[in-house]
């Protein structure tokens, strides 16, 4: 399987299309033994299991409470299993820039590394009004934390990983948050510099986001990203055939939105469609499926059939 997801990014006929199933900690906390015993009925997704599950085992930001985030940020959660969200933002004035201390080295890349941990730092609609007017705090902000992040990135890449994994939510729903433009002007140069930081060490770049990135997925190519995953129900199958499909290995986040409604049959359809659509015998597709605790068990399972089913889809 490993060497189907290396032959998939480079176009070198895979075998079988990559395929993965997350299952968010509430997921677990929910189904509890039914899970593991649908979990256990298919070792090609989840792998040979063994031992006892700690159904309620959860840590982090996905325990209900307050934290508090190395930056000074405050994560709420009223949904232990789930992801908390930002709430309280250390750096609430443009003055508070100019005093901004980067944490200690050792915080790491986390989800939201670069264009989340601006809006985590600012707090969303004092952030948009800052790309509005474009002081000189804008430009400040953003080079504290992309150097911090380089330097993070280069203790990582010491370690010569072969791939790469970064986070950061860069749509909506229905389009990009700053619009590409200022996209270009403002973050690209970002992104280019880490992800370049990158391929000189000689690690490919896997790059997962959120929301609607149609206008540029040309550019975080340009920037040098090898597998990105991008959501589809944000962006629609055919933008990203258009976008992505010969230039870049899509890692597809299946439809969220789409699990706690469909039937099973339903589900199939839009696996069989996204594997038609989007793949090739050569490669350049990976699928992934997050289930969370509102998805009903019986969609679990059709996931995971219809995963199996299409997975084969171009073997010769």
């Amino acid at each position: 399987m490993a060497d189907d997801f290396e032959k998939a990014m480079r176009w070198q006929y895979p075998e079988y299309i990559p395929v993965r199933v997350s299952l968010l900690p509430a997921t677990w906390i929910k189904y509890r033994d039914a899970l593991q015993e649908l979990v256990a009925r298919h070792p090609v997704i989840f792998g040979e299991q063994k031992g006892p599950r700690d159904f309620d085992a959860v840590g982090g930001t996905y325990v209900s409470g307050t934290h508090v985030d190395a930056w000074g940020c405050v994560w709420s959660n009223i949904h232990t299993g789930r992801e908390a969200i930002v709430t309280g933002h250390p750096v609430p004035t443009r003055a508070a820039v100019h005093t901004l201390k980067p944490p200690p080295p050792g915080a790491g890349l986390p989800h939201g590394f670069m264009w989340l941990r601006l809006a985590d730092l600012r707090g969303f609609e004092e952030l948009m009004i800052d790309f509005a007017e474009e002081p000189p705090e804008l430009q400040m902000l953003i080079d504290i934390v992309l150097e911090y992040n380089l330097g993070e990135l280069r203790r990582i890449l010491q370690d010569r990983p072969s791939l790469a994994g970064f986070g950061d939510d860069l749509g909506m729903q229905h389009g990009l948050a700053i619009g590409a433009e200022k996209w270009r002007k403002y973050l690209k140069p970002c992104y280019a510099a880490l992800y370049g930081l990158c391929h000189e060490a000689g690690a490919d770049v896997y790059m997962h986001t959120d929301g609607h990135i149609l206008p540029i997925i040309g550019d975080l190519i340009e920037c040098g990203v090898n597998v990105l995953n991008p959501q589809v129900r944000a962006n629609g199958l055919e933008g990203l055939v258009r976008e992505c499909k010969g230039k870049v290995c899509v890692d597809l986040d299946l439809d969220r939105q789409l699990f706690p409604f469909a039937t099973p049959a339903q589900i199939d359809a839009h696996v069989r469609e996204v594997v038609e659509k989007l793949g090739a015998p050569e490669g350049g597709l990976w699928l992934t499926a997050e289930c969370a605790d509102d998805v009903p068990l019986e969609n679990i399972e059709a996931i995971c059939q219809a995963l199996e089913r299409y997975r084969g889809y171009y073997r010769a």
